[in-house]
């Protein structure tokens, strides 16, 4: 049987390759206005976060969201990823890798 690719995407803080599923999508759109992507399609500009507590906490120190969207990030959207990587994350630990 064929075996499907994995699509893999660049965690933006550690630089790590990794599977799309493994990441969280950051998305800007037209307007500068940036939002957090469950499902990874909307329309704009992405940036992925990896699904670990330390790594956002490392993208709200190191403004890496700033950099690759060369825009200034609120701090108040960083605590919101924050909580959201959290949040996904505790939902793997209880799930599993499939819970998305």
């Amino acid at each position: 049987m064929h075996q499907r690719k994995i699509p893999m995407r660049k965690d933006i803080v550690t630089g790590e390759m990794m599977p799309k599923k493994n990441l969280i999508r950051v998305v800007k759109n037209k307007a500068n206005e940036l939002a957090i992507d469950p499902t990874g399609k909307q329309n704009g500009r992405g940036a992925y976060v990896s699904i670990d507590v330390d790594v956002a906490k490392k993208a709200q120190q190191g403004h890496a969201l700033d950099k690759a969207f060369g825009i200034t990030v609120p701090d108040d959207f960083y605590e919101e990823l924050i909580a959201y990587v959290d949040h996904q994350q505790a939902r793997r630990l209880l799930f599993g890798d499939e819970a998305k």
